[in-house]
């Protein structure tokens, strides 16, 4: 027996969301930048200045970026690291799940 099916592809809906949440992941770290920078705490502005993003790292250059994170800050009690771990994820959440 013998079975024949031709099979045609009407529209490519894959393709293009894929596109999509590619281009959406590859802001990702600009944003998560953005965010630790924006609850770094702020007395003369080295610590926000310094730090950098260099490729898809968030490099906090100065020697008081351990204990900024660590929360000794009045200013950013939860440090630097938590906030902009919960933004990454909520920003995740809405790439990958949308519909």
């Amino acid at each position: 027996m013998t079975i024949k099916a031709k099979i045609t592809l009407v529209k490519d809906r894959i393709t293009p969301d894929t596109e999509v949440r590619t281009w959406k992941l590859s802001k990702l770290p600009g944003q998560a930048h953005k965010k630790w920078v924006e609850v770094t705490p702020k007395r003369t502005g080295n610590a926000k200045r310094r730090t950098k993003l260099r490729g898809d790292t968030i490099n906090a250059d100065y020697g008081y970026a351990k204990p900024l994170d660590q929360g000794r800050s009045r200013q950013a009690p939860e440090g630097m690291l938590k906030p902009t771990e919960r933004f990454i994820k909520r920003e995740l959440d809405k790439i990958l799940r949308k519909r």
